[in-house]
């Protein structure tokens, strides 16, 4: 038997809602205080959690885990920064990893590690060259240089797998040396 009060309740609850009334909405990762003391009631169901819901899996917990978080963090992070669309100075440098450090105070934003690495490589290759000792602003001109620098930075923030990044960082126990701050300076 429905009483004349549950009634009114059902009816008011088949009639559309209007537009300007505010509705409180409960994704389903989230629950009300009281749903919370006392589990909640789903098509008969009690839902309680238990503590195997809020253990951390065993690989975010290992060094190699967190490592990966990290090396995800800081992709996702580098691949909001924009690059430079105006490039107006000419910046002479004598090496590539000095050119990199230029283009980071001039522009006041970090490289891509890979792109920091890569710079130390290419400087390497040199020894030995006929130009080693040569300022290489006077091999290469500077505004090619530049452009070939941010071209290698847009493929190394917008392409390169966090996996990948990660893999590097845990065969190099040195991998901060190379990792620019990220955040800016106050």
């Amino acid at each position: 038997m429905i009483t004349s009060c549950q009634n009114y309740i059902i009816d008011k609850m088949k009639r559309p809602m209007p537009w300007n009334e505010q509705v409180d909405v409960i994704s389903s990762g989230e629950s009300s205080s009281s749903d919370s003391e006392t589990g909640v009631q789903n098509d008969g169901f009690e839902f309680k959690p238990s503590m195997d819901d809020f253990k951390i899996p065993a690989k975010e917990m290992t060094a190699e885990g967190m490592l990966i978080k990290r090396a995800e963090m800081y992709q996702e992070y580098m691949k909001q920064i924009q690059i430079p669309a105006q490039r107006g100075s000419v910046i002479p440098f004598t090496t590539w990893m000095g050119l990199g450090k230029s283009i980071k105070q001039l522009y006041g934003q970090p490289l891509h590690y890979l792109t920091n690495i890569l710079l130390k490589q290419w400087d390497q290759l040199r020894f030995g060259s006929v130009d080693e000792y040569k300022p290489l602003d006077t091999v290469i001109h500077p505004s090619k240089a530049e452009a070939t620098v941010w071209l290698v930075e847009e493929i190394h923030r917008r392409t390169s797998s966090h996996h990948h990044v990660a893999k590097l960082w845990l065969s190099d126990p040195m991998h901060e040396a190379y990792v620019d701050s990220i955040f800016p300076q106050l």
